[in-house]
């Protein structure tokens, strides 16, 4: 018989912790810092199974995979990449379908999209929209 393994819970490292994003922020200087902290609050509260971690240097949000980066490094504003996670899915022929009636997905690929914001205003003229468009999205994680 093989040796026992201890099972070691997915995404349990010191980095995959609401603390470890605290502590990226409490450091972080960038110009759409509270974009930043309201799009996690938005993030977050659109369900309730939503963790964040830090990921790629940036605050990322997970279920059972990370499926959101925060995107810092846009031109003007703020971003989050949605997608899938790291293991390869088996999608329908065209990608996953996700009812965005603001238009916000600009899709990357079939199982990949961005959401873009110049600040924190526009964030939250449209949080109840990335809201839906998350509650969608994690279903397909």
């Amino acid at each position: 018989m093989p040796p026992m393994r201890s099972a070691t819970p997915k995404h349990s490292s010191r980095a995959d912790t609401t603390e470890a994003v605290d502590e990226l922020m409490q450091s972080l200087v960038h110009p759409h810092k509270d974009a930043i902290e309201h799009l996690r609050r938005c993030l977050r509260d659109s369900d309730a199974s939503i963790a964040e971690g830090v990921k790629w240097n940036a605050p990322s949000f997970r279920t059972t995979e990370y499926f959101a980066t925060t995107n810092l490094r846009t031109k003007a504003g703020i971003g989050v990449i949605l997608h899938l996670g790291a293991r390869v899915r088996d999608l329908p022929a065209g990608g996953i379908r996700i009812t965005d009636p603001e238009k916000l997905l600009k899709w990357l690929a079939k199982d990949r999209a961005t959401i873009e914001f110049s600040g924190i205003a526009e964030l939250r003229s449209k949080a109840r929209a990335v809201e839906q468009i998350v509650r969608q999205w994690i279903k397909h994680v």
